[in-house]
């Protein structure tokens, strides 16, 4: 004898109209959802920009004192310096440029900077080498990485590529130089 399949008991009422409508209800709700998370991942950019700013105006006021113990003496620091040259597609900004006659330091300033991080300021290094011969600036640029948290592999990796490291010490920060020569541009 055949079995009867019996159909699973649903609420009496439910139509297709009120399915429809929780549907919605739920889709809105997600929308909701998704735009306070994006609205969140805004103002969490936000907050990593200012501690970087926060960052750069701790370390900027005495970098030139500590470069100068160092045998470095640039009378000249800006912050947030930018380049564009639409002519020659290069584009680059700097945390703080220490500039001299001779000399330029780039600074790149990170809460804690990554190796990926590094390779990136190489590469702005790099431009701003090419941007400077296309414009008969002669000077010698010098790469640094600062970090509130320096890993020491991050710390290595900075100092295998020839910058210097620029991390906090007790009440101030210090500048450990490459081995060797600093890595020119």
């Amino acid at each position: 004898m055949a079995e009867m399949q019996t159909l699973p008991d649903y609420p009496r009422g439910l139509t297709f109209e009120h399915v429809w409508a929780a549907l919605m209800e739920d889709r809105e709700q997600l929308n909701e959802t998704k735009r306070i998370v994006q609205e969140n991942a805004r103002i969490i950019g936000k907050l990593g920009n200012r501690m970087g700013e926060v960052i750069e105006h701790m370390v900027a006021p005495n970098l030139r004192q500590k470069f100068r113990d160092l045998g470095y003496d640039f009378p000249s620091a800006s912050h947030n310096s930018d380049v564009s040259d639409r002519a020659n597609n290069i584009h680059l900004e700097i945390d703080i440029k220490l500039e001299n006659g001779d000399k330029a330091m780039l600074v790149e300033v990170k809460t804690k900077p990554t190796t990926e991080d590094v390779q990136d300021h190489i590469v702005r290094m790099k431009k701003m080498r090419k941007y400077a011969d296309l414009h008969g600036d002669k000077r010698v640029f010098l790469g640094a990485v600062a970090g509130v948290v320096m890993t020491n592999n991050v710390k290595e990796y900075v100092l295998k590529q020839g910058l210097f490291v620029i991390e906090p010490s007790g009440d101030t920060f210090s500048i450990t130089p490459p081995d060797g020569q600093p890595r020119e541009w």
